[in-house]
């Protein structure tokens, strides 16, 4: 697909999405999210792609929101005024999703959707949205010249992008709480020992380190495999019971052991790598049913 604000590669299974208004430090806009959100859906139904890695061009991340722009500087119209319940009965409604539902959040809920791993390799500053947008990938690792804030209330507004879902389950309610209330601005280190970030590099080794990261995950693994371990764990922890766990792990391997898994102990048994060929794309039925 042709984007403004982003470049997309893609290198033998690994997707590039560089962030690329270097002259802005990619500060993000309306547009951004629309290319974001639309890159992830494509991606998670292309069997080429295996795995996706989002960094910024030049040296920023994501400077945030770009505050520049005329009018609402959020893209809301502020002639909308929904309940609760109106925009939940019109998710899809063509004005609400461009008029009310948070851009941020649109890009995020099509990360948390997606069927193949995302890593964020931060490369410098990623404040506001920029910190928010990759709370729902699966691996943030970040340059030692990054920087992380959650700068919402300085300027008068709420953390957006998911980010009241994720944020708690990834460091814990005070230390999210903290984060969001100061507005600290935070080094690596903080984010690393906190369990936000999984690891620190330096600059000039980040991206091929992520790179090397992001190809161990995926080189003789199972895409279909991969794509129902990452919305198990997504959203099984969520589930009232382990009752209701084991009812989607049971549907899950009976499926995958017809398949995959087939190959993957012939495998084994030779002593060769598997050839797998279920795709991430096409789910089982009963899978489609759940994630629906």
């Amino acid at each position: 697909m042709s984007c403004q604000t982003l470049q997309l590669d893609l290198d033998n299974g690994l997707l590039w999405v560089r962030l690329n208004r270097p002259a802005q430090l990619n500060a993000f806009t309306v547009e951004m999210a629309d290319e974001l959100e639309a890159t992830f859906r494509s991606a998670s139904l292309d069997d080429a792609v295996r795995v996706i890695v989002v960094t910024g061009e030049g040296k920023a991340f994501c400077a945030g929101m770009d505050l520049s722009v005329s009018g609402n500087v959020f893209g809301l119209d502020e002639t909308l005024d929904p309940t609760l319940a109106e925009l939940d009965a019109g998710f899809e409604d063509r004005a609400l999703i461009a008029g009310v539902r948070d851009t941020g959040g649109r890009v995020s809920l099509a990360i948390h959707e997606c069927s193949k791993p995302v890593i964020a390799a931060i490369n410098g500053a990623a404040v506001g949205v920029g910190a928010t947008m990759t709370l729902a990938m699966d691996f943030r690792m970040a340059s030692s010249a990054a920087r992380i804030g959650f700068v919402f209330n300085k300027i008068g507004i709420v953390p957006e992008a998911c980010s009241t879902w994720f944020l708690p389950r990834l460091v814990g309610l005070q230390q999210a709480l903290e984060w969001s209330y100061t507005g600290d601005i935070l080094k690596p280190e903080a984010c690393l020992q906190a369990g936000l970030l999984r690891s620190v590099h330096e600059p000039d080794t980040l991206l091929a380190d992520v790179e090397a990261f992001a190809r161990r995950l995926v080189t003789h693994r199972s895409p279909a495999a991969i794509a129902m371990t990452r919305h198990m764990m997504r959203r099984n922890p969520a589930l009232p019971d382990p009752r209701a766990a084991h009812l989607i792990e049971s549907l899950a391997m009976l499926h995958a052991s017809q398949g995959d898994g087939k190959e993957g102990v012939r495998a084994f048994l030779e002593k060769r790598e598997p050839q797998f060929s279920a795709s991430a794309s096409r789910l089982p039925d009963f899978a489609e049913a759940w994630l629906a």
